[in-house]
C-alpha cells in the first residue's frame, strides 16, 4: 500500500470535544487535511517541540528521545496505519545498528516523537478517504463522516490578547511559561511578535 506523507499544519483547541486539542496534519503537496483529537499533555508536548522551546526539565517525550539516542536507536518514520471506531493507530519505525523494529504507539505520542526526531509522518489513502477533509479555494469541504470542524490556533483567544498592552502580554507570557502552558505561550508570543512588526 502506498504511503502518503503528512506534515503538521495546525495545533488548536478542539471544537468537537471540550478540554481536548486537535492536531491537523496536511498532505504534503496536496489539499487534504487529517484532524486528530489529542489530549492536552500531548498537545503541549508537540507544541514545545514545534516551537523549539526548552523546558527546565525534560518532558516525557524528550526523555524517550534521549533514551533512544543513548542506545543508538533512531526513529526513521511514523505511520498512521489504521482507523477503527474513530481511533487512529500508529507505529514507530525504529532502526538500530542491527535491526528495524515497528512499535505500536498512540498517534499523539508518535507525533510528539516525530517532531523531536524530525522524521516523516505517513498514512494511507484509505485513512485520508475516511477521515480526511479536502481544502478548496472556496473553503473547507467536510466529508459526511468527519466528526466536526477544527479551529486554527490563530483564533484561540486572539481577541482577548489584542486588548492587552505589550507590558501585560510580556507579564502574561512569563506567567504561562512558569505554569508550563506552552500552547497559550505560543499564542501570546505570536501576538507580541505581531505588535513588534507594526
Amino acid at each position: 500500500m502506498k504511503k502518503i506523507e503528512l506534515e503538521i499544519v495546525a495545533l488548536s483547541h478542539s471544537i468537537t470535544q471540550t478540554h481536548s486539542y486537535a492536531v491537523v496534519l496536511g498532505e504534503v503537496n496536496g489539499l487534504r487535511r487529517l484532524p486528530i483529537v489529542i489530549g492536552g499533555f500531548e498537545a503541549q508536548a508537540i507544541a514545545v517541540a514545534l516551537e523549539k522551546m526548552h523546558p527546565s526539565r525534560p518532558l516525557t517525550h524528550d526523555l524517550m528521545k534521549n533514551f533512544m539516542t543513548a542506545f543508538a536507536v533512531d526513529l526513521t518514520e511514523i505511520v498512521i496505519c489504521d482507523l477503527q471506531e474513530g481511533i487512529f493507530y500508529s507505529k514507530l519505525v525504529c532502526v538500530s545498528e542491527h535491526d528495524t523494529v515497528e512499535i505500536d504507539s498512540r498517534t499523539s505520542d508518535a507525533l510528539a516523537l516525530a517532531v523531536r526526531f524530525g522524521c516523516p509522518i505517513y498514512t494511507y489513502e484509505n485513512i485520508l478517504d475516511s477521515a480526511g477533509i479536502l481544502m478548496e479555494d472556496t473553503g473547507v469541504k467536510k466529508k459526511a463522516d468527519e466528526p466536526g470542524p477544527v479551529a486554527t490556533s490563530e483564533h484561540v483567544g486572539s481577541e482577548e490578547l489584542r486588548n492587552l498592552s505589550l507590558d501585560e502580554l510580556n507579564t502574561l507570557l512569563n506567567e504561562v511559561l512558569e505554569q508550563e502552558d506552552y500552547i497559550r505561550a505560543i499564542a501570546i508570543r505570536d501576538e507580541i511578535n505581531n505588535r513588534k512588526q507594526q
